[in-house]
């Protein structure tokens, strides 16, 4: 059997008579950019994560600095990050002019260490970006704990986990501002590139609107130096039909993580950790095994290819070398990116596929390579 690492073309054919009715609709429109259906996108999306504005950007990156430039970071400034996650929010951080301060990770849910946030604080400090990893929140009270005491922001990344929650209370719907990812491969996945930034703040709403264009508010006036980061609607409108999707595909991924963890319990391998009163969404089932690259090249050669997240931290990349860090600065990250092993994880999958790749799994001789 082949299990693919992902699907999209399934995804694709589930929705195919939902999607093309949608895109046809705006291709007849004539109204290509920032339409109706953009805004209504902003208002579903803004609904589903329990917050009072959506702004809708080109991606999930241009989120994160459009918020930043919205909370005025800039030269001068440090914003404390992961650097077990993608690149973006360091690269947001960076193209304000700040400086990055990497944070270590929780060894058990690779979300960003409160207790280690709070040793890299200073008093130039002006953000906390926590990433919900994976599709779990992070530890947010605590961030948002720190930041109450030191009167700075809490921008949230939740590309990966949109219809997550904590106590009830959705990611994104936490900090000042909110970060989305419509990425294909996301939860929630558009079929090109988009993002959006909700929050709470009508200011901060109408900011991030003017910086999406040029930083206008009326044609042809320009009062704050923006960019071009619009969220275009035939993605809008692809993304309002799968909205209505994502309730029940996260609940799949959870009944594949739940497939997942019941099949591989009794192995010399460490499952993923859900916290107390986590709705994880399961962007990533990702296991740790000391024998990472031998067991993915065994599940690959029996039909299970994989990717790795994240093969080398954000600290030790090349392009980070001026910020000082060496190896073992930040060694839970290190450990983790040398051990991780991400499973296939989309609501595509059947039981039958979840259940070869544990079968698989079994079958690797754990221990017999040391």
């Amino acid at each position: 059997m082949n299990v693919p690492f992902l699907n999209l073309a399934a995804q694709y054919a589930s929705l195919k008579n939902e999607l093309l009715p949608a895109v046809e609709q705006v291709l007849a429109s004539g109204h290509y950019v920032l339409g109706p259906n953009v805004a209504a996108l902003e208002q579903e999306i803004a609904r589903f994560t329990g917050t009072r504005f959506g702004v809708g950007v080109n991606s999930g990156s241009d989120a994160l600095t459009l918020a930043l430039r919205a909370l005025d970071i800039g030269p001068g400034d440090e914003v404390i990050t992961t650097p077990f996650t993608y690149i973006a929010p360091a690269e947001s951080i960076h193209q304000m002019g700040a400086k990055i301060v990497f944070a270590d990770i929780h060894p058990r849910t690779f979300n960003l260490d409160p207790a280690d946030v709070a040793r890299k604080l200073s008093d130039r400090t002006r953000a906390i970006i926590p990433v919900h990893l994976f599709g779990q929140a992070a530890q947010i009270g605590d961030f948002l704990a720190l930041a109450a005491k030191r009167g700075i922001h809490v921008v949230e990344d939740c590309a990966q986990a949109i219809g997550a929650s904590h106590d009830g209370k959705p990611v994104g719907s936490f900090g000042r501002i909110g970060c989305f990812s419509f990425y294909p491969t996301k939860n929630l996945g558009a079929d090109g590139d988009g993002g959006m930034a909700v929050t709470n703040d009508e200011a901060l709403a109408k900011k991030l609107k003017m910086l999406r264009v040029h930083g206008i508010e009326r044609r042809y006036h320009h009062d704050l130096h923006g960019y071009n980061s619009r969220l275009d609607e035939m993605q809008a409108a692809i993304l309002r039909v799968k909205l209505r999707h994502l309730p029940r595909w996260n609940e799949r991924r959870n009944e594949i993580a739940a497939r997942y963890s019941a099949g591989l319990a009794d192995l010399p391998v460490d499952l993923p950790t859900v916290c107390a009163l986590n709705r994880h969404v399961w962007h990533v089932y990702a296991i740790l095994t000391d024998e990472r690259d031998a067991l993915a090249k065994f599940l690959a050669d029996r039909g299970v290819p994989g990717i790795i997240y994240y093969p080398l931290p954000l600290h030790l990349q090349k392009v980070y070398e001026h910020l000082g860090y060496r190896e073992g600065y930040l060694p839970v990250s290190e450990e983790i990116s040398r051990r991780i092993l991400p499973l296939p994880m989309y609501p595509e999958l059947t039981d039958e596929q979840v259940d070869y790749v544990i079968a698989t799994l079994r079958q690797f001789p754990f221990g017999e390579g040391e």
